[in-house]
């Protein structure tokens, strides 16, 4: 059996019967991996009020836990995703999972915040060579008629494994140490290599053209001082000498990389790409949606916790819900996308998300969970139409010789939109707590105040040390200053994904993208 041609470039793969009779075997194989980097990640949001305690980490400490991780994963995707296409997927695959095994041993065992940011970079670099991987491997062996409902399982696994982390998290943190968060994933990276040995064929682009090592440093090093300027823009002041600093160079790495590939004879990432807008829009929809996405879920994971008072455990099940809708009705959205038109659905999705992020200044320092239940239902409603469908866009638009390549680019606009939604909105949540937690100051004797004004965790911790109305007014006032910021978070990330809404309906073509790209040939 052979596939059609798919992206710029005729390129027909023959695919072997024996591959082809378990492809719904390999795709468990390709979802078990991708749960691990994915569940890895977000399992991190739920224990980080305990790193803050148990390690006595500060609000950037917390921070560059999470971002550690994006900064590596986003810096190496594009290269990672390049060897896998020259070099063997399967090959990368296995060693990004060994890679990413040794980094959550390590993270597991450090007493302290600089040893688990360490841990979590290297667990980054693992997950860059394995999360390419199995996007490009899914595309090389199902046929376009079947690759639409395929991508949409995994990207419904991707989703709804970033809600299913903070449920293990919080169970593991109720009966063990923090350590177990990072230990979680030790038998889950056997079973896939394993059965990834057994399972998955090699595959790699037939026509794989002359190395890039110029486009590659250059990709590490424009990506990577991109996102450490976004991480680092918060504490220093967006306008600050060394924040801009960092943003010019990365904006000057960035066109050397442009210039170099449009140059280069044999481009790491040919650049004619975005000029699909198959590939430019949905890489462009991507970052905006994830902005939200990110940013906002690892406000709410500490809205839940802090100001709520739930627990690890029960904050991590009150979120499930998220997962349920995503892995249900993502392995439908491209039904009906070839129903009514694949840019109405995705433009419809984004709506929903914008409203679902609207809908949430509702939330109060003691709002019931039934009343967030339908926000949070029909934000996981939205994000389950456009991320099937924003996904299979980009990867349709690629010769399925360089899927790696397509597969690190969705995942890199993945990344740069997370690290910037937790960035931005955590910088608008941190400006408006600062300023709404002075009343809380002013009444705490001098030597508290520090302590307090460092995050929300330090504050609710100094107004238990300190008794009668003054800590119970203390925790109330800073309660209320983090709700008051996530308020205006949830305010800008429903614009931009409004505006992202539009972009689609306008600039996206509305047919399905696999039997375009077929077709096109």
């Amino acid at each position: 059996m052979t596939t059609s041609d798919t992206g710029s470039d005729t390129a027909v793969v023959a695919i072997d019967p024996l591959v082809f009779g378990r492809r719904w075997k390999i795709l468990a194989v390709l979802c078990t991996s991708l749960m691990v980097v994915i569940v890895g990640n977000t399992a991190l949001n739920v224990a980080l009020p305990t790193l803050a305690r148990e390690l006595r980490a500060s609000t950037p400490a917390q921070q560059w836990m999470v971002d550690g991780y994006g900064l590596v994963f986003a810096g190496l995707l594009l290269t990672a995703g390049t060897i896998g296409d020259r070099y063997g997927r399967k090959g990368a695959l296995q060693i990004g999972l060994l890679i990413f095994l040794a980094g959550s041993l390590s993270a597991a065992f450090m007493d302290s915040a600089g040893g688990v940011i360490a841990g979590r970079a290297v667990m980054g670099f693992g997950a860059a060579f394995v999360m390419p991987a199995t996007l490009s491997i899914l595309t090389n062996v199902f046929p376009p008629h079947e690759r639409g409902k395929a991508i949409a399982i995994w990207a419904g696994i991707s989703g709804g494994g970033a809600a299913i982390g903070p449920v293990a998290s919080g169970f593991l943190l109720t009966h063990f140490s923090w350590g177990s968060v990072f230990l979680v994933n030790v038998p889950i990276i056997l079973v896939a290599l394993v059965a990834g040995k057994v399972l998955l064929p090699t595959s790699r682009d037939p026509e794989p053209g002359a190395l890039d090592p110029i486009g590659a440093v250059l990709s590490i090093a424009a990506l990577g001082a991109l996102v450490y300027a976004i991480i680092e823009a918060p504490h220093r002041g967006w306008a600050s000498n060394a924040s801009l600093a960092w943003f010019a160079a990365a904006i000057l790495l960035i066109a050397a990389f442009l210039m170099w590939e449009l140059r280069n004879s044999a481009p790491m990432l040919d650049l004619r790409y975005f000029l699909d807008p198959r590939f430019g829009v949905a890489a462009g929809v991507i970052t905006l949606v994830f902005f939200a996405m990110f940013g906002f879920f690892f406000l709410l994971t500490q809205y839940f916790q802090l100001v709520l008072g739930y627990g690890t455990l029960e904050a991590g099940v009150k979120q499930l819900p998220f997962a349920a809708v995503m892995m249900v009705l993502a392995p439908n959205s491209p039904r009906l996308a070839a129903r009514f038109g694949t840019n109405r659905v995705v433009a419809f999705g984004l709506v929903c998300v914008s409203c679902a992020m609207f809908l949430f200044t509702i939330s109060r320092i003691d709002t019931s969970y039934w009343a967030l239940l339908p926000v949070m239902m029909t934000m996981a409603g939205g994000m389950a139409l456009v991320i099937p469908s924003m996904t299979g866009s980009i990867m349709s638009a690629v010769p399925l010789g360089k899927a790696g390549v397509g597969s690190a680019m969705n995942d890199t606009t993945r990344e740069l939109g997370g690290a910037l939604g937790v960035a931005v909105l955590g910088s608008l949540v941190a400006s408006r707590y600062g300023t709404r937690l002075e009343p809380a100051l002013a009444i705490l004797p001098v030597d508290l105040r520090e302590r307090a004004s460092e995050s929300l965790a330090g504050a609710l911790q100094t107004a238990s040390s300190v008794d009668g109305e003054i800590g119970a007014s203390v925790n109330r006032i800073a309660r209320e200053a983090y709700v008051s910021g996530l308020h205006l978070a949830a305010i800008v990330a429903g614009c931009v994904v409004l505006l992202a809404s539009g972009i689609v309906y306008r600039k996206l073509p509305a047919g399905n993208p696999h039997a375009q790209g077929a077709a096109a040939r």
